[in-house]
């Protein structure tokens, strides 16, 4: 609950998230005709955003913080442009205060029972998160994915499954149709559902507080 009462008082602050006004487009776009198929480019991306949020589970946001919340440790797993929508989402989580590792890393400790694996894969096939997710649950750790198709290995292996209704690289009959390319709606999707889950985050357990954050971040870059 307190998920959706966060996003519904950051609609009625913001407004309508989901466009970008032709006004505000003309300080970094202009009017030539190959500019205005760059603008209806991003107009197409954020009208296929919108219908991904809209099939998007309710119970799905309260979930995934539930989890987060709960584990003692984090360890994430994916591959391919999924693989750095995932380590920039735990790198803010760390700059949250969290306890976070990336598997395959040559400092990522041993896994415990009780920590929460996340793996990220659009098929739910991709062959290593889905080996990862099997051997973190033989070592009784919890384990929660992000994938777009319920109905594969990760997505029925996993103890809770985020579904992100968006177009994976297969392009699926049953996924939704999407003028970009094979993947990118999924990742899109989630890396907004992560950002989200960074920003309510943010103000549940810091306040806001740009100080406390910043001090977690690198300085060594």
């Amino acid at each position: 609950m307190a998920w959706i009462q966060f996003m519904m008082d950051r609609d009625r602050q913001g407004g309508d998230v989901m466009h970008l006004p032709r006004a505000s487009r003309e300080v970094f776009l202009s009017e030539t005709p190959e500019m205005a198929k760059f603008s209806q480019a991003l107009d197409q991306m954020l009208g296929e955003l919108g219908g991904v949020f809209a099939r998007l589970a309710p119970e799905s946001p309260g979930i995934l913080i539930r989890e987060l919340e709960a584990a003692p440790r984090i360890f994430g797993c994916a591959a391919g442009r999924s693989g750095f929508i995932l380590r920039g989402f735990l790198m803010r989580l760390m700059h949250l205060g969290l306890t976070v590792y990336v598997v395959g890393e040559t400092i990522t400790p041993r896994l415990q029972p009780g920590d929460l694996l996340i793996v990220m894969s659009g098929s739910g096939e991709t062959a290593q998160p889905r080996e990862i997710l099997r051997r973190a649950k033989a070592h009784g750790a919890r384990t929660l994915a992000l994938t777009a198709c319920l109905d594969s290995s990760i997505g029925r292996e996993a103890h809770v499954t985020v579904h992100i209704p968006g177009t994976t690289k297969l392009t699926l009959a049953q996924e939704p149709a999407s003028a970009q390319c094979p993947g990118s709606l999924f990742e899109q999707a989630t890396f907004l559902l992560l950002e989200a889950a960074v920003l309510f985050l943010y103000e549940q357990r810091l306040g806001g507080d740009h100080d406390e954050m910043l001090a977690r971040h690198a300085n060594l870059e």
